[in-house]
C-alpha cells in the first residue's frame, strides 16, 4: 500500500497542524498542488523597473473579462499577482493594502517591499500552525520599486518567501521558467521584458493563447508608480511577438 494512502487512512491529511510520520504537512502539500493548477502569473525585474503579467483564463464566452482581476495595486509603488484560489488572494491583497496604508500613516514614508512581504508570509505561516483553519491556497508575486530599486518576491503557501529576478507560477510554470532561464537578461528594459513575457506566454499556451486573457502592470524605477498595461497595446505586441 502506498505511504500517502496510509497517511490519508490514518487521518494525517485532515489537519494542517498534524505532521505525518515522515515529517510532512499534507494539507500544505495539497495547497501547493492547488497553486500549480491555478492561472499563470509571471514577474520580471529589469534595469528600469519591474513587470507583472498574468493569464486571466476566461472560461465562458459570455463572461466579461474586465471583471476578472489577476493583478492588484497594493500601494503607489507596489503591485501583486495571485495564483491559486483567488478568493484567498483577495483577502491577502486587502491585508497588504491595509499594512501599506498603516505604515505610510505611521511613518510618513512608503513601506519597503521586503517588510510587506514578511508580514504576508507570516500570516500565511500562521495558517499552517494553528488549528481551525486551512492554509491559504495561493501564491503571491509581489513586485515594486523602493529605495533598494526594483524588486520581485514570491510568497509560498507555507509562509516562505523568495526574491527573484524573474519568476513564474501556476499551470504553465515549468514551460515559462525554461524560457526565462534561457532568454532573460538583467540588462533588458521594460519594453524588452514585456516582449519576452508575451512571447513566453504565446509559446507556453500555443493555440490556446489569447491576448485578451492577459492582465499586466509595471512600475518604473524613475517614478515608482504602479501602472496597468493598456489592453490595446498588449494586443499589438502580441501580434508582433
Amino acid at each position: 500500500m502506498q505511504p500517502t494512502l496510509n497517511h490519508q487512512m490514518m487521518g494525517y491529511d485532515r489537519s494542517s497542524t498534524m505532521f505525518s510520520p515522515d515529517g510532512r504537512l499534507l494539507q500544505v502539500e495539497y495547497a501547493k498542488k492547488a497553486v500549480r493548477q491555478g492561472t499563470t502569473s509571471l514577474g520580471i525585474v529589469c534595469k528600469d523597473g519591474v513587470l507583472l503579467l498574468a493569464d486571466k483564463r476566461i472560461l465562458e464566452k459570455l463572461m466579461i473579462g474586465e471583471s476578472i482581476e489577476k493583478i492588484f495595486q497594493v500601494d503607489d509603488h507596489i503591485g501583486a499577482s495571485a495564483t491559486g484560489f483567488l478568493m484567498d488572494g483577495r483577502v491577502l491583497i486587502e491585508r497588504s493594502q491595509l499594512i501599506a496604508q498603516q505604515h505610510k500613516v505611521t511613518y510618513d514614508h512608503p513601506i519597503d517591499i521586503l517588510s510587506l512581504v514578511k508580514d504576508i508570509a507570516n500570516l500565511k505561516q500562521a495558517y499552517t500552525q494553528f488549528g481551525g483553519a486551512r492554509p491559504f491556497g495561493v501564491n503571491l508575486l509581489v513586485a515594486g520599486v523602493d529605495d533598494e530599486g526594483p524588486q520581485l518576491f514570491l510568497t509560498d503557501v507555507t509562509g516562505i518567501y523568495f526574491q527573484y529576478r524573474a519568476a513564474a507560477v501556476g499551470e504553465m510554470e515549468t514551460q515559462l521558467k525554461e524560457i526565462l532561464e534561457k532568454e532573460y537578461d538583467e540588462n533588458m528594459n521594460l519594453e524588452q521584458v514585456l516582449k519576452l513575457a508575451i512571447s513566453a506566454f504565446k509559446r507556453a499556451f500555443g493555440k490556446d493563447f489569447d491576448s485578451d486573457r492577459l492582465d499586466g502592470a509595471y512600475i518604473k524605477s524613475s517614478d515608482k508608480l504602479f501602472r496597468r498595461l493598456d489592453k490595446e497595446y498588449l494586443r499589438k505586441l502580441s501580434k508582433k511577438s
